[in-house]
């Protein structure tokens, strides 16, 4: 059986526990607000520490540790963590800076130890059938695609935590939007240039960066792109899409979490049988992505006791990272006055 561990022991870590539960044992927690280390620790029965090194000191058992820290210390944590030879699956985004990810890939390396990266999105039926027919070149050449991220995030979701500060949340595309770009580079490749423009129309000495952008994109393939994004959605979230034209087909994936195929007209072919998606993550007054931690999890099982392919490699994770700070270097800030200023 594998064994577990897990470094942050907020809402996330729920699902995490869960899932581990099931597929393995969670061995040990760890959080420095000692009350959620202390609770989940107690429901699971596990070992529960309030300092990081002290835990990867004093569980020579675990195999993973699952990192579910604030984004601002993905890196810090998988590297600890590497470095004292254990397996790491680490929460989206993989690090908030690309520099970063290196260093937790070559952390990985030097110990000879696996680098999960999670990317639940993947595994939501439509999106796993339609990245089947780009595969199989049903759809032809790619021509171009429209990503758009419509979702709610009032105030409530930002008081008394990590969540809106730029050390330890980096932006909304990485705390919210990171698994949709993730799509992008997955399903349609890697991308040459970028142009984009952000504001903060709505939260304004609530959050330090932006709260809805939007960006142009050419991809290595010629394809052109578009994501418009936003947290401003009045009251809920609307929509997360991801649309796509190619030669012999064109394909929208639609719902609020990409997990609905809303039309299709493909060239001799449809898309048929589709079986029925995980629920969203709920945290009571939002919703989050698909919840696919589970396919993760079975997954990271898999690769470590049976040798079966990864699904999510860490250097995939790190291209999701170097795309959003791509976007975010060449992003002209849209002040309300209607003038511009780079960055």
């Amino acid at each position: 059986m594998v064994k577990f561990a897990i470094v942050g022991c907020g809402r996330i870590a729920q699902r995490h526990a869960k899932h581990i539960a099931n597929y393995g044992e969670l061995v040990s927690v760890c959080d420095i607000v000692e009350d959620k280390a202390d609770a989940l620790g107690k429901e699971y029965n596990a070992n529960v520490y309030y300092n990081l090194q002290d835990m990867l000191a004093n569980e020579p058992t675990i195999d993973v540790v699952s990192i579910c820290s604030p984004n601002g210390l993905h890196a810090s944590h998988s590297i600890d963590s590497l470095n004292a030879g254990f397996h790491v699956l680490c929460e989206k985004p993989m690090a908030i800076q690309l520099s970063d990810c290196g260093e937790m890939i070559k952390a990985a390396e030097k110990a000879n130890r696996r680098l999960f990266a999670i990317k639940q999105n993947r595994f939501n039926p439509p999106v796993d059938a339609v990245a089947s027919l780009i595969q199989e070149g049903r759809l032809g050449k790619i021509l171009s695609v429209q990503l758009s991220c419509f979702w709610n995030r009032n105030s409530d979701y930002y008081a008394n935590s990590w969540k809106g500060t730029k050390d330890l949340d980096g932006g909304t595309l990485f705390t919210q939007f990171s698994h949709f770009v993730d799509l992008l580079y997955w399903m349609i490749g890697d991308v040459k240039n970028v142009e984009s423009f952000i504001s903060n129309s709505t939260h304004e000495g609530i959050i330090e960066f932006e709260d809805n952008g939007v960006v142009v994109l050419e991809f290595q393939n010629g394809a052109i792109g578009t994501i418009n994004y936003t947290v401003n959605s009045f009251g809920k979230n609307m929509e997360g899409s991801l649309t796509i034209f190619g030669e012999n087909g064109t394909v929208k994936i639609g719902g609020q979490y990409l997990n609905e195929l809303e039309y299709q007209n493909i060239k001799d072919f449809e898309i048929t049988n589709l079986p029925e998606g995980n629920k969203a993550n709920n945290y009571g007054n939002y919703q989050g992505s698909m919840s696919n931690h589970d396919k993760v999890y079975e997954n990271v099982v898999n690769v470590l006791t049976k040798n079966e392919s990864i699904a999510t490699n860490s250097f995939e994770g790190m291209k999701t990272v170097e795309i959003i700070e791509r976007i975010y270097a060449s992003a002209k800030t849209v002040r309300q006055n209607g003038q511009s200023a780079n960055n």
